[in-house]
C-alpha cells in the first residue's frame, strides 16, 4: 500500500479545480486533503465537487495544516514567488505552475529558500514528462531524423477579456509568461542544452499593455529555434523538428488530451503531399497525473524529482532575454 502525499490547494484557479486536482486524484501516490481561498466559500464550493475534505478561507491557514505535506501553486503568476516561499517556510514541498516567476532575479530566490528549509520546489511544466515528449526526444537522440538543426513552434489563442489575469501586466500576463514559456522549455529539452543568445520582436496590445504578439529565435550551439505566440490569433499549437534526415512533428504539443492518444508525425520528405508520413501513437494518458505522481514518488522515495528548480531558473532567463531583446532591438546574450 503506497503512503500517499498528502497536497493542499491554494487557491480554486481554473486550471487546478478542471485539470490537475481531477488528475492527482486518480494517481496512487497523491491525495487532495484541503483547499484554500480567499473567500472561503469558493473554497467549500470547489471541495463539495471534486470531494476533499478539509476547507480554508485563507492561504496561511491552509498553510498551518500540519497534515498538509506538499502544495499545489497555481496563483496568479506575481503570487507564485511569494506564495511558494511561504509554504516552504512552513516545511511544505511545492508545485508551482509555470512561469514560477516575474523574472530569473526573483525565481533565483526560490533557491536559496530550498536549501535553507529542505524541502522540494519544482515548476509545473506537466509537458516535460508526457510520454509524447520522451518519445520525441528519443527518436532525435537515436538519429532518426538525422542531426536536429532547427526547432519550430507555434502556440496561440484569442482572448479580449479585460478581466481575465492574463490581460494583465501587472501580474505578469501576456503571452511569452502565459504561453511562450512552452516552446522555450521544449527548446531546452530536446536540444538539452541553453540558447546563447536571443532575439525578440513583441507587439504589445495597445489598452493591457501585454505582450499579444510575440516572435523569438533561439540561437542554440547546435542549431536554432524559432516560435511565435498569441493571446490574438485563432487558436493553434504545433511544435516541428527538423533534422538532416527527416522531420517530427507533435501534432497537439501543449495541451494533450487525457482521453485519446496523441501523435507525433514522422516524414523523411520524399514526398512532399504527406505520403511518406509516418504517425506515431501515444498511449493515452494524463500529464498532470503524471506531474504529480512523479513529483509525490521524489518526495516519499527520497529521489530526484523530475524537473530540477534550477530549471525552472534557466526557463526564466530565456524569457528575460527575449523581453531584453524585443526592447533594444538587438540579439540578446543568454546570463549565465
Amino acid at each position: 500500500m503506497v503512503d500517499k502525499v498528502r497536497w493542499g490547494i491554494l487557491g480554486t484557479a481554473k486550471i487546478a479545480l478542471a485539470k490537475v486536482i481531477p488528475a492527482m486524484q486518480r494517481s496512487p501516490w497523491c491525495e487532495i486533503t484541503a483547499i484554500a481561498s480567499r473567500d472561503h466559500a469558493r473554497a467549500k464550493d470547489a471541495a463539495a465537487e471534486l470531494n476533499i475534505a478539509n476547507t480554508y478561507g485563507s492561504y496561511e491557514e491552509l498553510l498551518a495544516d500540519e497534515s498538509v505535506e506538499a502544495v499545489y501553486n497555481p496563483l496568479p503568476n506575481h503570487l507564485h514567488v511569494p506564495w511558494t516561499i511561504r509554504a516552504a517556510e512552513a516545511g511544505k514541498h511545492v508545485l508551482c505552475e509555470k512561469p514560477i516567476a516575474l523574472n530569473a532575479a526573483e525565481a533565483r530566490a526560490l533557491i536559496a529558500v530550498r536549501d535553507r528549509t529542505g524541502v522540494r520546489i519544482q515548476e509545473a511544466f506537466m509537458v516535460r514528462t508526457h510520454p509524447q515528449w520522451l518519445e520525441t526526444r528519443r527518436l532525435i537522440r537515436s538519429g532518426r531524423i538525422g542531426e536536429l538543426r532547427s526547432i519550430g513552434g507555434f502556440f496561440s489563442y484569442f482572448n479580449p477579456d479585460p478581466d481575465n489575469i492574463r490581460n494583465k501586466l501587472e501580474f505578469g500576463g501576456g503571452a511569452l509568461m502565459d504561453i511562450g514559456c512552452y516552446p522555450i522549455t521544449i527548446s531546452r529539452f530536446i536540444y538539452d542544452a541553453e540558447p546563447q543568445r536571443v532575439l525578440g520582436m513583441i507587439e504589445r496590445d495597445p489598452v493591457f499593455h501585454t505582450d499579444s504578439l510575440t516572435t523569438a529565435v533561439l540561437d542554440f550551439a547546435q542549431g536554432h529555434s524559432t516560435f511565435t505566440c498569441s493571446t490574438r490569433l485563432a487558436p493553434y499549437q504545433r511544435m516541428f523538428f527538423l533534422g538532416t534526415e527527416g522531420r517530427l512533428e507533435v501534432v497537439i504539443p501543449f495541451n494533450a488530451p487525457n482521453d485519446r492518444p496523441t501523435q507525433i508525425v514522422f516524414d523523411t520528405g520524399d514526398d512532399l503531399s504527406g505520403k511518406s508520413a509516418e504517425v506515431i501513437e501515444i498511449p493515452t494518458c494524463d500529464q498532470y497525473e503524471i506531474q504529480g505522481t512523479l513529483f509525490s514518488q521524489a518526495i516519499r522515495e527520497n529521489t530526484e524529482q523530475p524537473i530540477p528548480l534550477e530549471d525552472a531558473i534557466h526557463n526564466m532567463t530565456v524569457i528575460d532575454a527575449v523581453f531584453r531583446s524585443a526592447t533594444t532591438g538587438n540579439w540578446e546574450e543568454i546570463e549565465s
